[in-house]
């Protein structure tokens, strides 16, 4: 470890101790070490999905609700395959030190994140104290938008052929018109991803900032590619503390950047808070 990243991991243990409250915000990079891919470029993406390599198509494809008109087997069985992974994933370690540090702290722990897995949920954060900014695979919505309706996907058990990508057993239905059912998740060129639910989450997030006075922004995995998640922590006016492994690169003399992945950033972080407070 260099000099530099020690006194980088000082310097944010000491702006976390100092904190009232946490902001967590996260990207992909977040849940690679639990085993999750991050998509970097199409080559990792075909990796994952070959069988959408052979029909070159992109991420950026793919995510398309137009699929789930025109081809609901693809379509689902892409989502289907990651629904069936992200209930299987174990969150690492990390999630249960970020929410032992965020317990320490006199204010709750606030968590704000591109990623649709429901890591943080599964992993112990409440519910009420997330705002999941393009929505959750864990909740479907009628194709056409129907009722303005986002109910759980708790009852669909997706089994999928993944040599070819291809769902097997029937797609989820709406439940009010009988229309194929689709991620509440905010795809490309998506004019029907019905946002209500991210923007109660939202709420909650605004009415919970006036609460703090002093905010610790904890930045994980959020590249520059859709830098929606990076701009939140640059707009809080405490310290952002900056956890990517290729992008770790801060502005602002009092930010704090961390070139580790999550779960190695995270565990040397209490390691230095542990001395800190001894």
């Amino acid at each position: 470890m260099t000099t530099d990243l020690l006194q980088n991991l000082v310097r944010a243990a000491q702006a976390i101790q100092n904190a009232d409250t946490l902001l967590i915000t996260a990207g992909a990079g977040m849940g690679v070490d639990s085993g999750l891919p991050d998509f970097r470029g199409p080559e990792g993406f075909w990796n994952a999905y070959p069988a959408l390599g052979r029909r070159k198509l992109h991420f950026s494809d793919i995510a398309n609700p137009s699929h789930f008109r025109s081809d609901p087997t693809l379509a689902w069985g892409f989502y289907g395959h990651r629904l069936a992974l992200y209930r299987d994933t174990v969150p690492h370690e990390g999630f249960a030190v970020l929410r032992e540090i965020g317990a320490a702290r006199p204010l709750p722990t606030f968590v704000v994140t591109s990623n649709v897995d429901g890591q943080f949920q599964k992993a112990g954060f409440s519910a009420n104290q997330i705002w999941e900014i393009h929505g959750s695979i864990h909740h479907l919505q009628c194709v056409n938008g129907c009722a303005s309706r986002v109910w759980p996907a708790d009852d669909f058990p997706p089994q999928v052929d993944m040599a070819e990508c291809a769902l097997r057993n029937a797609p989820p239905r709406c439940p009010e018109c009988g229309e194929i059912a689709r991620p509440n998740i905010l795809m490309f060129s998506d004019w029907a991803w019905l946002d209500h639910r991210s923007r109660m989450q939202e709420a909650r997030f605004k009415q919970w900032l006036t609460q703090s006075e002093r905010l610790v922004t904890i930045e994980l995995g959020a590249g520059t590619a859709i830098p929606s998640i990076r701009r939140i922590g640059e707009r809080m006016l405490g310290p952002l503390i900056r956890i990517n492994k290729r992008e770790s690169e801060v502005a602002r003399a009092q930010d704090i950047e961390i070139p580790l992945g999550a779960a190695e950033a995270i565990l040397e972080m209490r390691a230095c808070l542990d001395q800190v407070t001894d």
